[in-house]
């Protein structure tokens, strides 16, 4: 038996090297045999036949010694991929640690108020980490309790493979809607952090009607398709879109219900202004009604959203 599992007997091996010795050609008495090449009819075609065996060659030639650079590359490339995928793997098992059902929505709005200062025309803000200089603002009051949470498994990550700020509120928040029930989100690494606050008031503001918010969601590169989708997200926490804990599409539910419509009970205080002014324009009813009819396509239009959402405005790493 032989290293690579297969069994040669010595009859096969001599058997192999008989044959081997049938067609062995020896050139003890062989005639030498002379060649000619034929008279040239015509120069041009002979010529360019030459040059054509000469450009064969020095790209055979180029072929050959590239090779090991491709190799290298290729080598190069899998180890990147390899890498990528063992910090990705190491970020979500630190963020799994110190994230529940209870603490996802509070991760989630974090997510949303670091990329949510995107302005286009600007090409300012954006998933860039700048939360963590943003805190004392008041429309982020809350928000320092989720990001200490983040810092314990940041800390952790951060002694075997520093990750940014803004990669780790990615992932954490895509995987704040998973723990909940929500789609698996893949998120890429490689975001660098701002070193300076984003400018204030590019968040939307909770009093816009839908028109103003559709245009302010525009500014920022999001379709009233994906506004809606993004909305979706609220079905999470205390704003009163069935369990606080869950991630489902109950949120569109509950707005075509509209129970803020009646007095009765705590029932008034369901949702956000802007939730409220969602379902009052023709164009984001629409979505609603398809995402309360279906959930698959919910999780599938949010998981898109929440991906370009996490990458707008990003900077980057240069790829090594």
């Amino acid at each position: 038996m032989t290293a690579t599992g297969v069994s040669y007997s010595s009859a096969s091996l001599s058997s192999a090297a008989a044959s081997r010795r049938i067609f062995k050609i020896t050139t003890k008495n062989l005639p030498v045999l002379s060649c000619r090449r034929k008279p040239i009819k015509d120069f041009s075609s002979a010529v360019e036949n030459d040059s054509k065996l000469a450009s064969f060659g020095r790209r055979g030639m180029l072929f050959v010694t590239a090779i090991p650079f491709f190799l290298n590359l290729h080598e190069s490339l899998v180890g990147l991929r390899a890498n990528a995928a063992e910090d990705y793997f190491l970020v979500k098992e630190e963020v799994k640690k110190v994230l529940s059902k209870g603490k996802a929505a509070g991760v989630l709005r974090l997510v949303f108020h670091d990329a949510g200062t995107f302005e286009i025309e600007e090409n300012s803000g954006g998933m860039n980490g700048s939360i963590v200089f943003e805190l004392d603002r008041p429309e982020n009051t809350g928000l320092k309790k989720p990001l200490k949470i983040l810092g314990k498994a940041k800390a952790e990550v951060d002694m075997i493979q520093p990750v940014s700020w803004a990669d780790m509120i990615a992932v954490a928040g895509a995987e704040a809607v998973s723990v909940c029930g929500g789609p698996i989100i893949p998120v890429q690494l490689g975001r660098i952090d701002s070193m300076f606050p984003d400018p204030e008031g590019k968040l939307p503001q909770e009093s816009l009607d839908a028109s103003s918010l559709k245009q302010c969601f525009q500014r920022k590169g999001f379709s009233t398709q994906e506004l809606v989708a993004l909305s979706g997200a609220h079905t999470l926490g205390s704003k009163g879109f069935g369990n606080p804990t869950v991630f489902d599409n109950s949120y569109f539910k509950i707005l075509l219900e509209k129970p803020w419509s009646s007095s009765a009970g705590m029932s008034s205080m369901v949702g956000l202004p802007t939730d409220r002014a969602l379902v009052e324009d023709d164009e984001c009813l629409r979505w609603i009604s398809m995402y309360a009819n279906d959930q698959d396509l919910f999780f599938q239009d949010f998981r898109n959203v929440y991906i370009k959402l996490v990458n707008t405005g990003a900077m980057w790493k240069p790829s090594s």
